[in-house]
């Protein structure tokens, strides 16, 4: 294969990076971490989860499970588990479809009496252990372990919700350029809105998103947002060249460690034991870890996971705002006094700071926070069929926007009286009737 070249790999990213088209997929990944029913402080044993998930059917002539809706289900280095719904055409199909697979996923585990558990940190005392013995871990767990201690914090402690939404047209309305200076606007509301991890390692940190926290402390080449340049393909084509290389995959038996400081720009101007080729920048790629990750589509990766379906009202606010044209100038209108990060990039800016540590107990979040709801709220009734999201937003608005609250607040509530901080942060699921 032919080596790259700066101009080679430059156009390769400006290529793949953003697919343009009207928008029209959505998708959702839920991650969870698996605790004990029983006794969730003790370290659940890989081989109950291995013999849990043994229960669900196989794909046709493959190992990886099937589930009801076609959710991909993955393991993570740390023992949590995520569901990647397919793409949908309607959120509210990709809705129900991950909600029937979590289902099934918390039938297979509950069969050895395990749980899912929608917290942004795992609250409680534990060694942070990889589970997962492969080359692309143990690299990353050395690269981030020569900078301190939150890449494996990261790793094994922490877990999410991604949103997954097209890129948008050339130009326009739905143009790229406007979802993408959207919805990085919007982040620190969905930060603050969806906080959900107040502790680490059995105690509160003094922030309400920890997982952002920890995010924010990380190598900034690869966990801050790209420089704020017109073109979002640009700007995405040279964050990516001037990251630090964090593993380069080598034959088996080699260990996969990148020389440390090693950016890929300079690997390709000779630094390295060879030249790179197009795999290798591909691969470089899903070791990037921004608010908002391109890979065709945008990554939402700023919200903190979510106790039960609590998914469902992240999925329904963004899908709203950036997929219904008026709620997107009505949203980017109501972001608008939140101001501009003066060329500090997120999630090292003040406001982006805020939300980790406040969240909705800061004024101008909350009444961010509402806007955005109320504008969400208003699309959705626009659009056919989103009665159990519009359901499921009206919820959580309800019980955390309008007080000035959000998930992480029933932990630390919880702490206070002595109680599992987890307990009571998983409410029961959306029923049929309330979607009606």
């Amino acid at each position: 294969m032919t080596p790259l070249t700066e101009s080679t790999a430059e156009d390769h990213l400006l290529g793949i990076c953003f697919k343009i088209g009207p928008p029209r997929l959505t998708g959702v990944e839920a991650e969870w971490f698996i605790h004990d029913t029983r006794c969730p402080e003790r370290a659940v044993a890989p081989e109950r989860v291995a013999e849990a998930l043994a229960t669900l059917p196989l794909r046709p002539g493959s190992s990886e499970p099937q589930l009801p809706f076609g959710s991909r289900l993955t393991r993570e280095p740390g023992g949590q588990v995520e569901l990647s719904s397919p793409p949908a055409t309607d959120p509210a199909d990709c809705a129900r479809g991950l909600l029937a697979d979590q289902a099934a996923l918390a039938a297979a585990l509950a069969t050895q009496d395990l749980r899912l558990t929608g917290t942004g940190t795992d609250p409680y005392p534990r060694e942070r252990r990889m589970q997962l013995d492969l080359p692309r871990y143990r690299a990353m767990q050395r690269y981030f372990d020569r900078r301190g201690p939150w890449g494996r914090i990261m790793m094994c402690g922490t877990a999410s919700v991604q949103v997954n939404l097209d890129a948008g047209t050339e130009s326009g309305p739905q143009g790229l350029a406007a979802r993408w200076e959207l919805v990085h606007r919007l982040g620190p509301v969905l930060v603050a809105a969806f906080a959900n991890s107040p502790l680490l390692d059995g105690k509160p940190t003094g922030h309400r998103s920890t997982r952002q926290l920890v995010w924010s402390r990380m190598d900034a080449s690869r966990t801050l947002a790209p420089a704020a340049l017109a073109d979002p393909r640009a700007a995405w084509a040279q964050y990516v060249l001037d990251a630090r290389v964090l593993c380069v995959r080598r034959p088996e038996g080699s260990p996969w460690t990148a020389p440390d400081g090693l950016t890929f720009r300079q690997w390709l101007r000779g630094a390295g034991d060879r030249p790179p080729l197009a795999a290798d920048l591909d691969y470089h790629r899903t070791t990037l870890f921004p608010p908002v990750r391109p890979r065709g589509h945008l990554e939402l990766r700023m919200i903190d996971a979510q106790p039960g379906d609590g998914w469902l009202a992240p999925l329904a606010l963004t899908s709203a705002l950036l997929d219904d044209p008026v709620a997107a100038d009505a949203a980017l209108a109501a972001l608008a006094p939140l101001g501009h990060a003066n060329g500090t990039r997120p999630p090292r800016t003040a406001l982006w700071r805020r939300a980790a540590a406040l969240a909705l107990t800061d004024p101008e979040l909350q009444r961010a926070a509402l806007a955005c709801f109320a504008i969400a709220d208003q699309a959705l009734a626009r659009r056919p069929g989103a009665a159990e999201l519009r359901t499921a937003l009206g919820r959580f608005a309800e019980r955390y926007p309008v007080r000035g609250r959000c998930p992480a607040d029933d932990q630390l509530d919880a702490l206070r009286t002595g109680a599992d901080p987890l307990a009571p942060a998983d409410p029961a699921p959306l029923s049929p009737e309330d979607a009606r």
